[in-house]
């Protein structure tokens, strides 16, 4: 991306979340299995709805691939009704029951048409892509989060807000091997997703700097069964170095090698906060957490498309704002652990 882009999203981010920390509480939901709707806080009297200034209501919906049960979306949830609070505007989330890329496509086509002011759009793997150039192609304001920053500038949309996932498996690759990992395990629960996967080979980029190596095994993260199979690959790869893509998995590493015998042996970073994963953290039996502030992913977009919304206010289209990756470790865990309590790390 080049250097004016960068200084813009940076400026952009800051101001939002200079607005973040005015408005940082306790939030409320209206939560159905696929549907959760937020609005703003100074309604119009005729209507009942947030305004913009020319009496029109400003309308964003929020499609998203992750499940209404996850730890993680909850916080991306958080961040969205915040911003939809602060900026005043009302803002429609919906999300499948579980994770369909084809009921995810048929959410993405029913924004769409309801033709709202803008529209943010998670992109777990390419074929979500053919739905949002649609919503493009029909003059609607698109800002992709999360996963996907490598193919989501190409689909046209206006900035893509998360962490670009090859860098921070790379980066945190990285740590792995300072602490002396050579044979790393890439516990990846959803292959075939474009950001899991680009983590995993940062990872392997990073073995490869290193003198040493990666594997990727994929588990089912709700299944009982992870910790017995993690700990075999261990044994059998003769492993020292986990690199887990989700908190789930991450305290199943945990469990893996203290049922091994290998947690003096084994280092396990993982990505994605929670209650868990951060107790585990300052307690050191996992090294770190990447933390992509999955806050600001549902945070920014809301912002940014309500300034577009009103005043025709954007940075620079065509970027990548960065929200990672942020690393907690031991020496910043009880900070991380706190906001946690609040829905914001």
């Amino acid at each position: 991306m080049r250097p004016p882009s960068r200084v813009l999203f940076a400026l952009a981010a800051l101001v939002a979340c200079a607005l973040l920390l005015a408005g940082c509480g306790k939030t409320s939901t209206v939560q159905e299995p696929s549907v959760v709707v937020t609005g703003g806080t100074q309604p119009s009297p005729a209507t009942g709805q947030p305004r913009r200034p020319d009496g029109d209501t400003v309308r964003i919906v929020v499609v998203t691939h992750g499940q209404a049960s996850s730890p993680f979306w909850a916080i991306v949830r958080n961040g969205v009704e915040a911003a939809a609070r602060q900026m005043d505007v009302l803002v429609s989330y919906r999300a499948p029951d579980v994770y369909s890329l084809e009921r995810m496509k048929a959410m993405v086509d029913q924004a769409t048409a309801s033709k709202p002011d803008g529209l943010v759009v998670s992109l777990p793997e390419p074929g979500i892509g053919p739905a949002v150039r649609r919503a493009v192609k029909a003059g609607i304001p698109v800002v992709t989060i999360n996963s996907g920053s490598d193919i989501a500038l190409a689909l046209g949309v206006l900035a893509h807000v998360g962490q670009p996932e090859h860098r921070a498996g790379l980066v945190a690759g990285r740590r792995l091997a300072a602490a002396g990992v050579r044979r790393a395990l890439c516990v990846n629960q959803q292959v075939g997703n474009i950001g899991l996967d680009a983590r995993c080979a940062g990872l392997a980029e990073a073995m490869r700097a290193a003198g040493g190596r990666s594997t990727v095994i994929g588990v089912d993260d709700q299944s009982p069964a992870t910790p017995k199979r993690l700990a075999a690959a261990v044994a059998r790869n003769r492993i020292d170095g986990m690199l887990t893509l989700n908190a789930t998995t991450g305290i199943e590493a945990v469990q893996a090698v203290k049922r091994d015998g290998a947690a003096d042996r084994v280092r396990i970073g993982t990505f994605d906060l929670g209650p868990d994963v951060l107790r585990a953290v300052r307690t050191g039996k996992l090294r770190f957490a990447v933390d992509q502030q999955a806050y600001l992913q549902g945070y920014l977009p809301v912002a940014l498309l309500t300034q577009r919304a009103r005043y025709g206010l954007f940075p620079d289209e065509g970027g990548v704002i960065a929200t990672g990756p942020h690393f907690v470790t031991r020496a910043n865990a009880e900070q991380a652990i706190e906001l946690s309590r609040r829905s914001i790390r």
